[in-house]
Formats: structure tokens, sequence, C-alpha cells
């Protein structure tokens, strides 16, 4: 039950932070999900170092890494919304603006698990 917790807390911290970037004003004049894809791109570095912290053999408490990864990372990560809003994207006919957010999402999602492992083993 404790670890449930952990995740809670995590969760709270993530969604608030999550929403906080949802209040940055943005142009409204473009379509692309510019936040939701910072969001995404920033989650992905933090559970990455996070991840590989803990793979490096760092000794961090089972349960801090519950809360930064499951909870924090959890509720702050948007892709349940990016999938959302890349549907939206395609059924508006905007499918060359899907595509490039789909790209960008994944790829640079990726790049920053990769940034994340070179930080982190440059340490090691």
């Amino acid at each position: 039950m404790l670890n449930c917790l952990f995740v809670g807390i995590g969760g709270f911290i993530g969604s608030v932070c999550r929403y906080l970037i949802g209040l940055i004003p943005v142009s409204e004049n473009t379509e692309f999900p510019i936040k939701t894809l910072c969001v995404n791109v920033i989650g992905s570095f933090l559970i990455g170092l996070i991840a590989f912290s803990v793979q490096g053999g760092k000794n961090i408490d089972p349960r801090m890494v519950l809360l930064l990864k499951v909870g924090i990372c959890g509720g702050f990560t948007t892709f349940s919304t990016f999938s959302l809003e890349t549907f939206g994207l395609f059924q508006k006919g905007a499918t060359l603006t899907a595509a490039i957010y789909i790209i960008c999402s994944v790829l640079l999602g990726l790049a920053a698990v990769l940034a994340a492992k070179t930080i982190v083993g440059s340490f090691a």
C-alpha cells in the first residue's frame, strides 16, 4: 500500500506540472500541438535519466523510483493525449500535420532518452 502512496504523490506532482504547462500561452493560430510534444519529449528525457541512473548501479530507494518514474513521469507525460490529438488531426484532414507530429514525437522522444543515457553514462 505504501508503494501506491508514492505513485499517487508522484502522479499528483506530474499531473499538476502537466496542467501548468497547458496554461502556457501559445498562439492558437496553429493546429500543431506543441505543448503536448514538449511534454512528451521532456517526459522521455526525465524517465531516461531515472531509468539509466538506476540501471547504472546507483543506490536509489525503489519507492523513490516508483515516485519518479511511475508517478511523476506517468502523471506528466501525455501519450494518450498525443493519440487523441493525432486522431483529431487525421479526422480534420490535416494528414501532413499529423504525420509531422507523429514523427517528431517519436524521434525527439527517442533522442531525449539517448541524451539522458549519454549524460548518465558520462557521470558513471
